[in-house]
């Protein structure tokens, strides 16, 4: 899991240097969502308020986000991809994409597929079920 995010962390590097991983999940949040409050991109990514909002500013910065106000509440302020970063975020999620094809080009199909059931349990384990198996493997 280490290696996975070191990777990760390089890939997004070289996609626009100034941005970290995190950065590009919080992109790719908005970009599902529509938009959304600083505080909702925080409690999703289970982050510190302090460390969004740091995110946040330099996505600004770069262009890549603006912020608008909520037309049911306008002392809301809602975030958004700008086209700009709408554009960034296509352009790392199809280089993701190749550089997963190349890595598992020469998988066979029945891996292929115990990998993604693999990922799929992974990735549906909530935050405190991952917790509790840690705990009990420690036991």
């Amino acid at each position: 899991m280490t290696a996975f995010a070191r990777r990760a962390r390089a890939v997004a590097g070289r996609m626009h240097p100034e941005l970290s991983l995190v950065a590009y999940t919080l992109l790719g949040h908005l970009e599902e969502r529509g938009g959304c409050r600083a505080t909702d991109l925080a409690a999703h990514c289970a982050l510190d308020k302090s460390t969004v909002s740091r995110q946040v500013a330099a996505l600004r910065r770069a262009g890549l986000v603006e912020r608008r106000a909520d037309p049911q509440d306008h002392r809301v302020q809602v975030l958004h991809l700008t086209d700009p970063g709408r554009r960034t975020l296509d352009r790392v999620t199809e280089s993701r994409r190749a550089a997963f094809r190349e890595r598992l080009k020469d998988w066979p199909e029945e891996d292929l597929v115990r990998f993604a059931g693999y990922l799929v349990r992974y990735n549906a384990a909530s935050p405190e079920q991952a917790e509790e198996a840690a705990a009990r493997r420690e036991e």
